[in-house]
């Protein structure tokens, strides 16, 4: 075990996170890809610190998570829901905690909250998704709201913003305690890469996943199409037509004739090796990071996190994207390293949600309890000492309703999933104004860890759906969704728990 931090010294807090690469793709949780990763750094920091292996959004989407980890709240209390809700400058949040008391802090890269970032000393970030190559970044100079504003930067995005960070890092009051939020635009799509990975996998053939030809709901009992494997080769194909957009890289590509499984087959080379070749470029700036703590001499007091905002479909269900309720897109892979406390190599299997990380962060900090954070901080979890109280299960909320993937939310604890997907726009920006009919879906993660059964209606599992219903029940209520303002949704899901 690690040794306890020396009192009354508050750690630097290194928070690193990527967009969409997904733990499947990192190489360290297992799996297919695991021989193909470039992952030095992230196992360097798996091998000198922790693993978390169930770490959930809550909402598995970009912008709904991203609010969650600074506010520690659900998207039903901070009315972020969908990609267009922003978070408004007046609301409370971690980084304005941190500031307050002491800390310097800095959030640089990927923000995506469309206001003006609020709490932080520094920032330097995309406007909107911003570009991978010669990207566009603002600060309080030339900022506008949006996808609006900016400066021009030569290079690829996760080398610049790396780079931007060690700028930072090197420039800033070395009295103070910092808080950096480095956030990566990689491995989001289109999927692009630095050059010095263009032939990176060139030639080899990667394992596929089990239900990599499940092309719908005929295939694979689900009650949806979900957003398919196919809709990638399609942007290609629009893409190289239309040379203006130049959005993806490795273009052109020729497919014509081929089948749909041989079609399908192309699609998911292309795309898994072109996301790898994303997320090598971030390894290496997570190595570029540690290396320029390790020089300064503030790598052992500086609590360094890697996560992403959510995870991502590899071709797993026929899909990509995330939003759904499947492991491969609310799983958030997440690594920890900080010796004075954390055992390295060691792992974790509690149940964690991204509501939870500013709790940890304000532990860090040595705050008292923040009021606005829902989450729960799990600084003992990581020291070997689990509270007796702590969560056996989480709730998890998708609200940005389309007919191929409709709204739902679910309960999973360490063995089963329930969810039902409740199909309804509810006014949120963004929905289909199209309802889809309600339908459960029910896995048990220990027989089908691949999610390729929904057993809602195997008479086996008849007793644990109900007993997951009431339970799914009473953690709306613990979290306060109920749904008071959509009494057409409150008399679905009443009709629907005798189903």
């Amino acid at each position: 075990m690690g040794c306890k931090s020396d009192k009354g010294v508050r750690p630097n807090i290194l928070f690193i996170m990527s967009d969409d690469h997904s733990s499947q793709a990192w190489g360290v949780y297992g799996g297919a890809l695991e021989a193909h990763a470039k992952n030095d750094n992230i196992k360097r920091l798996a091998k000198e610190g922790m693993l978390l292996n169930n770490v959930f959004a809550t909402n598995a989407i970009c912008v709904p998570s991203r609010a969650s980890i600074l506010t520690g709240q659900y998207s039903h209390q901070n009315n972020i829901y969908s990609l267009s809700d922003p978070l408004e400058p007046d609301s409370m949040n971690i980084a304005k905690a941190l500031q307050a008391s002491g800390y310097e802090t800095a959030v640089i890269g990927k923000w995506h909250l469309t206001k003006e970032p609020n709490g932080f000393d520094y920032y330097l970030v995309l406007p909107g998704q911003g570009k991978y190559h010669n990207p566009k970044l603002k600060s309080k100079e030339n900022w506008q709201d949006g996808g609006l504003g900016g400066k021009e930067y030569q290079g690829f995005s996760a080398d610049v913003i790396g780079d931007k960070s060690i700028e930072w890092l090197q420039d800033r009051k070395t009295d103070k305690p910092f808080f950096l939020m480095t956030h990566f635009k990689a491995t989001h799509e289109p999927f692009d890469y630095p050059e010095r990975y263009a032939d990176f996998l060139e030639g080899v053939i990667i394992e596929e996943p089990a239900s990599l030809y499940d092309f719908g709901p005929s295939t694979n009992a689900r009650s949806f199409i979900g957003q398919s494997l196919s809709i990638l080769h399609d942007r290609w194909i629009a893409d190289q037509k239309d040379t203006t957009q130049n959005r993806y890289p490795g273009l052109p590509i020729d497919t014509e004739g081929l089948d749909s499984i041989a079609r399908r087959k192309f699609t998911y080379q292309k795309f898994v090796k072109d996301f790898l070749r994303s997320g090598a470029a971030i390894d290496d700036n997570i190595g570029k990071l540690i290396e320029e703590l390790e020089i300064t001499g503030q790598l052992d007091n500086t609590v360094v996190i890697y996560t992403a905002d959510q995870g991502y479909f590899l071709g797993e269900h026929g899909m990509m994207d995330k939003r759904m309720l499947y492991e491969e897109a609310i799983r958030m892979p997440f690594v920890i390293r900080y010796p004075k406390e954390i055992e390295d190599s060691s792992t974790l299997d509690d149940i964690i949600l991204n509501i939870d990380f500013p709790a940890l962060f304000a532990d860090y900090a040595d705050l008292p309890k923040q009021n606005y954070i829902s989450g729960r901080s799990f600084r003992s979890n990581l020291n070997g000492n689990t509270p007796e109280d702590w969560r056996q299960s989480m709730y998890y909320r998708y609200w940005l309703h389309r007919t191929e993937r409709p709204a739902h939310f679910a309960i999973r604890d360490h063995r089963y999933k329930l969810g039902l997907f409740y199909g309804m726009p509810l006014d949120i920006t963004g929905a289909m104004k199209e309802s889809t009919d309600p339908a459960w879906e029910f896995y048990d993660l220990k027989n089908d860890p691949t999610e390729s059964h929904n057993a809602y209606n195997d008479s086996a599992y008849q007793i644990k759906i109900d007993s997951l219903k009431k339970e799914l029940i009473k953690l709306r209520k613990e979290v306060g969704d109920t749904d008071t303002k959509f009494p057409a949704l409150q008399k679905l899901i009443g009709e629907n728990l005798d189903r």
